[in-house]
């Protein structure tokens, strides 16, 4: 295949990915709403542990079976859809970076980053349903995945282009994925902490409602303990990627481990925000509402770091992953011997 075919695969997979995605969300929405009216009980919600009450046969938590069984259908389409739309999207990807000369990794810009991240935001979520039960996070979650796509495709789009000279370096695909990695549980994590305010919220001002998307949340302290999950989870990969693989590739591209970019700096705020949540929690014993919002703090400083800085910063050495305008710039100002800045 030519280059050229390469990039038109990725961009027509890009966008089956996203109808895929579109599909899998509005199965999911018909499984919760097929439950909006039906009541939950209390020994249902409890043996849900994280996962959609419903009921299995007379007694549980759904009263009509017929609503029961289409709970259940939608909700093994949506999760078997939602596996199909991340293949897709891992050959959208791949397509990408098959696509350039010579190939490459797709991380040399703004897009491929969100469609990378996207990715990973995904993926994560499918591979750890099963074990941190998380179907309830599934609309919120392609809610999410199909709306960062939709930006990435309308406004961050730049064509297949070489890899600038700072960026031809093995330590990108070592910093980049497990920055990623960190991204996608973080994000996982704060979703999370946003619904355990959601949850707490409902419950103090309206006691154990039966009915609707809020009363099939996981209690508040499962909710809680699953956030801690992926934030521990997520901790030691991000200082892998901020205080180790950064600035080892920082000294090897500009010749200093360190040189108060504004990417670094938010990079390193992010992961103080982040070090301070997981202390909190083990010393000071916070947990509930304080931890849920310094873990929302932590997502925010994240994706500003992933997005903003490279829109609002005109100083950052990192602006040849930003938008495409800055792209061209900065190939403008790197020089021979291979450093930028």
């Amino acid at each position: 295949m030519t280059d050229a075919a390469w990039e038109s695969l990725s961009n027509q997979a890009v966008a089956a990915c996203g109808l895929v995605y579109f599909l899998a969300l509005l199965a999911h929405l018909v499984e919760w709403a097929s439950l909006r009216n039906v009541p939950v009980t209390a020994a249902a919600a409890n043996a849900s542990s994280g996962g959609v009450a419903v009921a299995t046969g007379p007694g549980e938590s759904v009263a009509d079976e017929s609503a029961a069984r289409r709970t259940a259908l939608f909700g093994r389409l949506g999760f078997l859809v939602t596996w199909l739309a991340v293949a897709i999207h891992f050959v959208g990807l791949l397509a990408r970076g098959m696509a350039a000369d010579p190939n490459r990794v797709p991380w040399g810009n703004m897009y491929e980053f969100t469609l990378t991240g996207t990715f990973v935001v995904a993926f994560l979520y499918v591979a750890l349903r099963g074990r941190l039960k998380l179907a309830w996070m599934a609309p919120i979650v392609l809610a999410f995945v199909l709306t960062v796509l939709m930006v990435a495709v309308t406004w961050l789009y730049a064509p297949v282009a070489p890899l600038t000279e700072a960026l031809s370096s093995y330590w990108l695909v070592i910093h980049v994925v497990s920055a990623i990695i960190a991204t996608g549980a973080f994000t996982l994590g704060g979703i999370t902490s946003a619904l355990y305010l959601v949850k707490s919220r409902a419950l103090s001002r309206q006691g154990q409602r039966t009915t609707g998307y809020v009363a099939r949340l996981p209690k508040p302290e499962v909710l809680d303990r699953v956030s801690y999950r992926l934030h521990a989870f997520g901790f030691p990969v991000w200082t892998f990627a901020v205080l180790i693989t950064g600035p080892i590739w920082a000294h090897q591209a500009w010749s200093s481990y360190w040189n108060w970019d504004p990417k670094e700096v938010w990079a390193f705020i992010t992961w103080v925000v982040y070090a301070a949540y997981l202390h909190a929690r083990t010393t000071a014993g916070w947990k509930g509402r304080n931890a849920a919002i310094l873990a929302l703090v932590g997502v925010a400083t994240l994706w500003f770091n992933f997005i903003g800085i490279n829109y609002f910063s005109t100083t950052s050495q990192h602006s040849y992953a930003g938008a495409p305008a800055l792209v061209t710039a900065e190939r403008s100002t790197v020089p021979s011997g291979g450093t930028a800045g």
